[in-house]
Formats: structure tokens, sequence, C-alpha cells
């Protein structure tokens, strides 16, 4: 419409109603809008609400072209009946909303563990945290740990020479180590991580929640 640019296309009553729900500021929920319509096809615009933007077009945001966990970040915000992985405007601005700096930490641990749950059987095993180091160390098969060093990594408690972290490259989203991961966090010693577990570890990680996250 000609009324005041794109602040105009959501109704008032929707952007309080997204502002109570999530993490973010009008500001935010405005640029997400802006962002989400201009994935859509031109003569979709109109009705980005109702719209969902292919999972391909996600992925084409630089702020998740780099994040090694774009896949499983689509899939778990993804309320997609066909299991697509597309995103309607509310997938998108729930997944902003989590990467937010304004996400509290268990609402972030609550979802990085849900993104770290690659067969999502709702525990972390030991494959799960071999995906997990796959994603971080690149995908590349000439970068991939040969099993030899993935054993190792996981099962040996020392980190890596001064780095408690890996971060993956191009992304502020760093992880803790697996090996420290299945060690530290196994409580109940029965080879996979819970979420209860998941979230005591994350608590004493500090820079999990700052690094943890997605701004447009």
């Amino acid at each position: 419409g000609a009324m005041g640019g794109s602040a105009s296309l959501i109704p008032r009553d929707l952007l309080d109603e997204y502002q109570e729900l999530t993490f973010l500021s009008k500001q935010e929920i405005l640029l997400a809008y802006k962002r989400f319509s201009e994935l859509l096809p031109k003569e979709e615009r109109e009705n980005a609400f109702s719209a969902r933007v292919p999972k391909s077009q996600i992925l084409t945001l630089p702020e998740l072209r780099a994040n090694p966990f774009q896949h499983r970040i689509c899939r778990v915000f993804s309320t997609s009946e066909s299991e697509d992985d597309s995103m309607s405007f509310e997938d998108f601005l729930d997944m902003l909303s989590v990467f937010s700096d304004s996400a509290t930490s268990d609402i972030k641990s609550h979802y990085a563990f849900r993104i770290f749950d690659f067969d999502e059987d709702g525990t972390l095993s030991r494959r799960d945290l071999e995906q997990l180091v796959n994603c971080l160390t690149g995908q590349g098969e000439e970068s991939r740990l040969n099993s030899a060093e993935m054993e190792q990594l996981i099962e040996n408690v020392r980190p890596w020479p001064g780095q408690g972290h890996c971060t993956a490259p191009g992304t502020e989203l760093s992880a803790p180590l697996p090996q420290q991961i299945l060690v530290e966090s196994d409580i109940d010693k029965d080879g996979t991580i819970n979420l209860s577990e998941f979230q005591h570890v994350v608590s004493r990680s500090p820079d999990f929640a700052s690094s943890f996250k997605i701004v447009l």
C-alpha cells in the first residue's frame, strides 16, 4: 500500500502480539518481515503472512548460509506438515527470537539440544555428537575427522590446545567440544545426554548463550 512503507504491512495488534510472544523488539520484527518478504516471489509478497518460504530460499540468507547447522535449524523451526523444512513468517520469527541476544539461556539451550539431536530421539547419543563434530569441522571429505580422531575427540577429556570450544568458520556459533560434552555431561552414565544434563553443562559455559545467535 501507499501508506508509510513497510511498517503498515504488519497490523498493529499483530505486531503487539509478536512482540509479546518473542524476544524481539518491534524494530526487529519489522526488519524480519521485510527480509522474509524479500525471500518470496514478487507476486506472493502481499500475502507474506500466509506464505511459506522453501528451505532453499531460507538458506540463501547470509546469516544462515555460513551456519554449520543450517539444515537442522530449518528442520527444528519449520512447522511444515509435509516435512519439507519450509518456513512460515511465524517459524522465521521463532527462529530469530531464539537466536536473539534477548532470549534466555534456558531457551537457547533447549533449542540447541533439539538442533544437535540429529536423529530426533530426545537424547544426544554418540552418533549425534559425531555429526555435531562433522558440522563444526566442515562438511568436506578432506576436513572430516577419521574415526580414530573422532574417537579420541569424543573420549578424551582434554580440550584441544588452548580451546575449550570449536567455533565454526564464518559463524559465531561455537559449541562445547563433544569429548567434553559426553564425559562431563552424562550425569547418569547411560551413554547419552538428556536435555537436563545438556542444560546443566551449558549453564556452566558462560559464552554459550552469547555465541548462539543469528542477528539480521
